[in-house]
């Protein structure tokens, strides 16, 4: 089995990336494209309270295009640096899209011309021989240039020009060299290949064994791909920061009032946290750094409140826009969980305290009912209902079980009011519950990456475990967000703090 260089697959990647592209890299960046490449169209500036920033400028549809090039290379980039998971997938068009009924006539069509071309007698391989060098030219793109005594087999044994001879004097095994195409493939593929292939020598039909041979192909790059971002991405993240720093600026240069939503963002944040008050300025003056640093954190937790259909996303974290959405709507799921558990708990008392398994049961009760809270169908009050309905029930059974006396009806209907009243984001135990995530995960961010976890505030000790994954993966996409805009943030937040301090002195 050849190994898969990084330098060629990085090629091969590069081409499947540039071209129709991944469909997870596609679902994690069209956001921050869009909103960007709006920026770009418009050329306006904000109408958001902020200071004045630098008049716009006319720039032609050539640095147009190539400034949202830019931004989609910086956008993929990024794509694969922060995130883990990223894979390249083979584009498919939606079922029952017009697109996809479209591929499959052609395809059709194709496929029968061929079969009718094969069974012609004599048989007649026009086909079959442009098919074959496509194959061949997929091959070549699996080998290094160096790897000559391959590249040497590959090209003698699909030599179109002979095969095109052979197929002219009646000579032409066309199984055979489909046969040397199977063996070749099995000595290029990843080892997840490796039963597909295997299936290749069961398929005796000339046509079927070209489909499927090209199928598995197909699969041989995405896998080729993949291997190329697995090592691209140490290399990217060692680059990336400078890369990213450099491309906004050159953004930066063409479209001015691009830290307008920004600088408005860090500037309310300010606003919130200094208020009007005077008290506090020497002090402030004095400890600045520590002060900027404050500021700074406690903007990124407003990202996980942030109302998205009425405010506009900072530019600087625009390309995370998605994950700081999803963790908001997971951390809002936690904080109904939480807060419904520790009425749970405070109605029963010691008569279910320690009791083995009902917490977690109690947790996946209510985390199963609220899966569906962020889809347009979900139905809020029939919802918390249920969770009430469904704990009681539970909470009898495991009572009767310990030999403990079930709830009294009173104390039932007492407990599903105190439920139903969480739905409410004024609900004093949820906003308690809110308060200790939100001052749990400013302890990720002020604490350095080699220390422990913060402590865990009361009360969330049944979602310590989601909250724990939720903060280090905060610390991580901020602490990649600091560096790469730190000269940025510097100046917005020293600029904002000297405003502060001479309107107070």
């Amino acid at each position: 089995r050849m190994p898969k260089e990084p330098s060629e697959s990085s090629s091969e990647a590069s081409k499947k990336m540039d071209g129709k592209g991944s469909e997870d890299s596609e679902g994690q960046t069209e956001a921050s494209e869009e909103m960007l490449r709006k920026r770009i169209r418009t050329n306006t500036p904000s109408p958001h309270r902020t200071p004045q920033s630098s008049p716009p400028k006319a720039v032609s549809m050539e640095e147009l295009m190539e400034t949202a090039k830019g931004v989609t290379n910086m956008a993929l980039a990024h794509e694969i640096v922060v995130n883990g998971g990223f894979q390249v997938k083979a584009p498919e068009p939606a079922e029952g899209s017009l697109e996809k009924r479209v591929k499959e006539i052609m395809h059709k069509a194709f496929w029968d011309s061929l079969e009718a071309q094969l069974n012609d007698d004599p048989p007649v391989y026009d086909h079959a021989i442009k098919l074959v060098g496509e194959i061949k030219e997929t091959l070549l793109l699996f080998l290094m240039p160096g790897q000559a005594r391959l590249i040497g087999q590959i090209e003698e044994a699909l030599d179109l020009s002979l095969i095109q001879q052979q197929a002219e004097n009646g000579a032409l095994d066309i199984g055979k060299v489909a046969q040397f195409i199977i063996n070749t493939m099995g000595a290029f593929c990843a080892p997840c290949r490796d039963e597909d292939v295997r299936k290749l020598r069961d398929i005796t039909a000339i046509v079927p064994l070209f489909k499927a041979i090209f199928a598995v192909l197909d699969k041989m790059k995405i896998d080729m791909a993949n291997f190329a971002v697995s090592s691209l991405r140490p290399h990217l993240l060692q680059q990336s920061v400078e890369y990213e720093r450099t491309k906004f600026q050159e953004f930066l240069d063409k479209q001015p009032n691009a830290l307008d939503f920004t600088q408005k963002w860090l500037q309310d944040t300010a606003d919130s946290m200094l208020g009007e008050s005077e008290g506090g300025a020497a002090g402030a003056s004095r400890s600045s750094p520590q002060l900027l640093l404050s500021v700074h954190n406690q903007a990124y937790l407003r990202l996980l409140n942030w109302d998205h259909g009425m405010d506009s996303f900072p530019e600087t974290v625009l390309m995370d826009r998605g994950r700081f959405l999803e963790m908001q709507l997971e951390l809002e799921q936690l904080a109904l969980v939480a807060s419904v558990l520790l009425i749970v708990y405070n109605s029963a008392g010691e008569a279910i305290s320690g009791l083995p398994g009902l917490m977690d049961q109690l947790k996946s009760t209510i985390k199963i009912l609220l899966a569906e809270m962020h889809t347009p169908s979900f139905r809020v009050d029939e919802t918390f209902a249920a969770i009430g309905e469904k704990l009681c029930l539970e909470l009898g059974e495991c009572l009767s079980q310990h030999g403990f006396s079930p709830f009294h009806t009173d104390r039932q209907s007492a407990l599903k009011g105190q439920i139903a009243a969480v739905k409410s984001q004024d609900n004093p135990i949820r906003k308690l519950i809110d308060s200790r995530i939100q001052a749990y995960l400013i302890g990720f961010l002020e604490f350095s990456p080699h220390r422990s976890p913060p402590p865990l505030p009361g009360g969330l000790a049944p979602i310590s475990k989601e909250l724990e994954e939720a903060g280090v993966r905060l610390s991580r996409l901020v602490n990649f967000n600091k560096l790469v805009y730190s000269p940025f943030y510097h100046k917005i937040l020293q600029d904002i703090l000297d405003h502060w301090l001479s309107s107070v002195t």
